[in-house]
């Protein structure tokens, strides 16, 4: 596909949301084109190791206009899409909607110039609209601890986005920094595949994966808990920086259980320090971590009683959670020489240093009301917590890309209007 000059707008990234806003512009009228600078769906392509696979239900997947259960596929709502059956899912979703998608383009620099915006791209063109979609996510550069710089050359290191599999790690133990979910679901990938694992447990939650006879994902849908706002929500716009509660959904599903796996021997440590001497130090936390991501487990789970109780429902009764383990170690060193490698489940760090436009706080953080920013024409797409906890994940960027495309498509018409008015 060529690339014109101009357009009426411009989507910056080929992901699930920048796919949904073009059908959404699509629909509107408004011509455009998605500009991918990799491939589409490459950050679950290229980031995402070999068993990695959804922690909410394929039901929750819903595209515009393009549900897995529906319009895709409906033999396995109930399971969780692996990691090659999500790219085909967006891809099957591309091809479905004739979406104006180019690869292998990137923009270099984004400015405003007095009437519009002007994009450089990495084919030596330069491209003009009066409406950007910046559609990127908000994961792009890998967030690595400066403790990283004195780890001898000798134990390999790699960020999250890097690890595949198992077999793919050097010999000797694994320390895996971090207990979001990728942190855990790593873990756990190690252990099931017999690698001595040494996990650095964090402060972040969990959760259950069923409690009385239905998947927690759905008793939450139900209680409305995916129609928060950011407004609404008791944190503000603080929720946009909590961790996620850690569960899976390899093998049809299921809770984390860090305590089980250090009964059948992964080494649990707690939060990483650094590094002192000859050896990685941690902080004697393990034991507040641990029943603290238990309490959230209980926290959920006596939500959805209180709403079963309050609706009359009859439900298989609940369980409680009975921890099978606890730590005893004093031990907050571990040795180099136990160590063959490093995982850093650390996170990523946002980049818009090719944005040169005034529209980010003191943090760096882009100043916006669901997606709509302070500068006319210029809109983000698919970042957590955008407006609710779904704007992230499938279940919810269908429905922020509408509220997006509609304020962009208005803006649009009534450009159209006043410019109509003028050649009169």
């Amino acid at each position: 596909m060529k690339i014109q000059s101009n357009y009426d707008a411009v989507v910056i990234g080929g992901g699930q949301a920048g796919l949904s806003a073009s059908v959404h512009l699509q629909k509107c009228g408004v011509e455009h084109v998605v500009l991918e600078r990799n491939r589409v769906a490459e950050s679950w392509r290229s980031q995402r190791w070999d068993n990695f696979c959804l922690v909410t239900p394929n039901w929750q997947c819903t595209l515009p206009e393009f549900a897995y259960d529906k319009e895709y596929r409906g033999g396995d709502r109930d399971g969780f899409m692996k990691r090659d059956e999500i790219v085909e899912y967006i891809e099957a979703f591309r091809q479905s909607k004739a979406i104006p998608v180019v690869e292998g383009v990137e923009v270099h620099q984004l400015s405003t110039d007095g009437e519009g915006f002007r994009l450089k791209l990495s084919s030596d063109q330069t491209l003009r609209t009066t409406n950007v979609i910046v559609a990127t996510g908000g994961y792009h550069v890998p967030r690595i601890p400066p403790a990283a710089q004195s780890v001898p050359a000798h134990i390999t290191q790699i960020h999250s986005s890097q690890y595949k599999n198992a077999a793919r790690m050097p010999d000797g133990g694994v320390l895996v920094v971090g207990t979001g979910q990728s942190g855990c679901q790593i873990a756990e990938d190690l252990h099931l595949e017999g690698k001595q694992v040494h996990l650095a447990v964090g402060r972040a939650p969990r959760a259950p994966r069923y409690y009385r006879g239905r998947d927690v994902t759905a008793w939450l849908v139900d209680m409305g808990a995916y129609d928060v706002t950011v407004d609404e929500h008791p944190m503000g716009k603080d929720v946009r920086k909590k961790t996620n509660h850690y569960l899976t959904g390899r093998d049809g599903g299921r809770e984390i259980d860090l305590r089980r796996f250090a009964r059948e021997g992964m080494d649990l440590r707690g939060r990483f320090l650094g590094i002192d001497g000859d050896a990685f130090r941690f902080q004697d936390d393990l034991s507040e971590n641990l029943d603290n991501a238990d309490a959230s487990v209980a926290r959920i789970k006596n939500e959805i009683d209180l709403y079963i109780d309050e609706n009359g429902m009859d439900c298989p009764p609940g369980e409680s959670y009975e921890p099978v383990w606890f730590p005893t170690q004093t031990d907050l060193a571990l040795p180099f020489d136990s160590v063959g490698s490093i995982v850093w489940c650390t996170g990523f760090r946002k980049d818009y240093e090719w944005m040169d436009i005034d529209v980010f706080d003191d943090e760096s953080e882009p100043i916006y009301d669901r997606g709509v920013t302070p500068v006319p024409g210029l809109y983000f797409l698919g970042l957590p917590w955008m407006h609710t906890w779904g704007s992230g994940r499938f279940g919810g960027v269908a429905a922020d890309a509408g509220h997006v495309v509609r304020h962009l498509a208005d803006r649009h018409a009534n450009a159209l209007t006043t410019l109509e008015r003028s050649i009169v």
